[in-house]
Formats: C-alpha cells, sequence, structure tokens
C-alpha cells in the first residue's frame, strides 16, 4: 500500500504528531524518533513497534526501501509537516513508537546466560539528555547489555535522548530502579560486582583493577555525583585518573572510558 496523503493540520491521523510533546506521548505509551537515520533504525534493528510515521515527499523518496509497502506511512508537504508538529523539521521525518513494558530488574537479570560474561551500566539521576543518549550509544558500541536508571533520570526514549543516541536507546533495553543501592543489593546476590564512578582521591584507579566478566558501572550526575546511598552500596568506588589541570570529566566521557575499559569483548572466546 501507498503512503497516505496528509492535507491538513487537523487530520485525526496524525494526532499522535501535533504540537509534539515527549510527556504527553509518554502519557500515551509512545516516543518520538527524528530523522532518517533515527526512524531507519525503529524500523530495521529496534525493541519496539511503530504506530505510524509521518514523512514528506523527499524524505520518503529517499527512505523507500523501508517504508514501500508498509500501512502506517503518512505524507505531508514540509510546510504541512511543521504545522502539524508546531516546530520545523528539517530532516523532514518522524515516527511515533510504541513503548513496551519494563521489566523488573529481577527479571530482567534471569534472562542473562549466567555463563557469559555480561556488562550493565548503571544512571542515577541524569537529568541531560544529550549525557544520557551519549551513554546508550557506548554502551551498545561496547556490548553492554542493558542501561538501569533511577526514576530522576531522564527518559531515554525522550526525542533528544534518541537522536544523540544515534538510535541505540531504541536497540538496548533499560530497566527502572527504585534506588541504585537497592539494585547493587540484587545485583551482589546475582554475581555481578558493582563499580561505582567518581573522582575521589582515595579510590581505585580504573587501571588498577582485576578483570571481572560480570558487572556493573555506575554513573551520577554531573556535579553531586553518586548519592552516598549509591557510594555506600557498591561493591568498590573507582576512578578514572586525570592531569593535575582537569579534576573530573563529562559524565558521557567518563562513560565511555570505563565501559570501553569493561567490555565484554575482553572475555569473548568464540561462539
Amino acid at each position: 500500500m501507498s503512503a497516505e496523503r496528509v492535507e491538513h493540520l487537523d487530520d485525526p491521523r496524525v494526532a499522535p504528531f501535533r504540537n509534539v510533546r515527549d510527556r504527553d506521548l509518554q502519557r500515551d505509551h509512545l516516543f518520538m524518533a527524528e530523522g532518517r537515520f533515527v526512524v531507519r533504525a525503529l524500523l530495521t534493528q529496534s525493541l519496539y513497534d511503530t504506530h505510524s510515521i509521518l514523512v514528506t515527499p523527499a524524505a520518503h523518496e529517499a527512505m523507500a526501501d523501508v517504508l514501500d509497502g508498509r500501512t502506517d506511512v503518512l505524507l505531508a508537504d514540509q510546510q504541512v509537516m511543521n504545522g502539524i508538529v508546531g516546530f520545523d523539521i528539517h530532516r523532514g521525518c518522524l515516527a511515533a513508537g510504541i513503548r513496551r513494558p519494563v521489566p523488573p530488574l529481577d527479571a530482567f537479570l534471569d534472562t542473562l546466560p549466567p555463563e557469559r560474561p555480561a556488562l550493565l551500566v548503571l544512571l542515577e539521576d541524569l537529568t541531560n539528555h544529550d549525557n544520557v543518549g551519549a551513554i546508550f550509544r557506548t554502551a551498545l558500541a561496547f556490548d553492554a547489555a542493558a542501561i538501569l536508571v533511577t526514576r530522576r533520570t531522564c527518559d531515554p526514549l525522550y526525542r533528544k535522548s534518541i537522536r544523540v543516541s544515534m538510535g541505540a536507546a531504541l536497540r538496548l533495553p533499560f530497566i527502572e530502579i527504585d534506588s541504585a543501592a537497592h539494585a547493587c543489593a540484587l545485583l551482589h546476590q546475582r554475581g555481578f560486582t558493582t563499580l561505582a564512578l567518581t573522582p575521589a582521591a582515595d579510590a581505585l584507579p580504573l587501571e588498577a583493577l582485576a578483570p571481572t566478566p560480570r558487572l556493573a558501572l555506575l554513573l551520577g550526575e554531573e556535579g553531586p555525583g553518586l548519592t552516598p546511598e549509591a557510594l555506600a552500596g557498591a561493591g568498590a568506588r573507582v576512578r578514572i585518573n586525570t592531569g593535575d589541570c582537569v579534576d573530573s570529566l563529562n559524565v558521557a566521557a567518563a562513560a565511555a572510558i570505563a565501559i570501553h575499559a569493561c567490555t565484554p569483548r575482553r572475555y569473548h572466546r568464540g561462539p
């Protein structure tokens, strides 16, 4: 079936795209993917189903290989699309995805093969969408199994988080947790080592740690860092050594260094 034309701003078919607000979408169990690269990821590599897609003729032509034959594609001229959304969509492509239920941590851990290495990344109260998106991208690149997020952490499925992650937030599962400390206790029961990243001078240097195949890295918000409860709940506190002129790193940069150092690939011995 070819794409269906949208000519008017009040067309009921474009309701999910009208004056896009992430909080409103979340209440409707939806999220918004923006841009050709990210929408392509949603359609071809994602954990999530698609509700509908809104594209300009140019974007439709450029993405014909993944859009042809779909029954959920809406076609609108650029001016009409901008009017529907409420701002200029320079990439000419939006897709509404359908959120899926988030499993509790213990249920997710049951799905991890006990004989294989696993890396988890725990984000405590990170409120910057750029940082969250960047961390998802790094975590996917280096084979993390999932991201754990406290309820104060910004939504990984917010449009900006997805865009900054280059679609990684659509491919890597995330688990909501009530607190980092409680999550650490459960992870310890399941055989995980938990490491809290901190710039504190008395923390262990990251490179000095012995390799461990089942590991969770804890990262806190820039500025305050991890809460005292999270630091106390972790099995060890670790730091990334920097030069004297810089006392700490952006949390996304610190995450990239630590995740790369702890990637499960180092334990891979074949199928």
